[in-house]
């Protein structure tokens, strides 16, 4: 199905009860994303703090239907000042809003504006198995370099994380 989105943009910090909605579906739903419980929106406004209009740390947000739909955002890969042209990418969908063309969109939009900063690679991990999200990152040139086996225990089982790497 097209996407059907109104728009792409920025994310704004009234948007952030509704990027919390969205994570927070992926919490309780499965092993998507390691945090175990669910946010509160203050408990997440650090999270969303580290972002800005410009440089390599962007969050992006779609609305569809009138509502957000999803995010896409590049953040900060490790600690040490050497890893800085390197960043992470992370994207998530509302429930209802997959398989709609919406990731494509974020991807895209979220890579276009990385294209002029100073970034040298994109790192996604990816909870294994997860094939819709491998199939959309080998979609934007990201190759696998790696699984962290067991790395994260939630729902009473250990999970894979595959590692995926983009240069930009």
């Amino acid at each position: 199905m097209a996407a059907m989105a109104s728009s792409l943009r920025a994310a704004r910090p009234g948007d952030l009860p509704a990027l919390v909605a969205i994570y927070n579906h992926y919490v309780e739903a499965g092993p998507v994303t390691f945090d175990l419980e669910p946010f509160e929106v203050e408990a997440r406004r650090p999270w969303f703090e580290q972002f800005a209009a410009t440089g390599r740390h962007r969050l992006l947000v779609a609305e569809a239907d009138g509502a957000l739909a999803g995010y896409a955002c590049s953040h900060r890969f490790r600690l040490k000042p050497a890893y800085d042209p390197t960043v992470e990418t992370t994207i998530y969908l509302a429930p209802g809003q997959v398989g709609r063309g919406l990731g494509t969109a974020l991807y895209t939009a979220l890579f276009e504006t990385l294209r002029t900063e100073d970034v040298h690679r994109a790192y996604a991990g990816i909870t294994l198995p997860n094939p819709a999200s491998e199939r959309l990152h080998a979609r934007f040139g990201f190759e696998p370099v790696g699984v962290f086996h067991e790395v994260g225990r939630k729902g009473g089982r250990y999970w894979d994380v595959g590692w995926y790497e983009k240069a930009l």
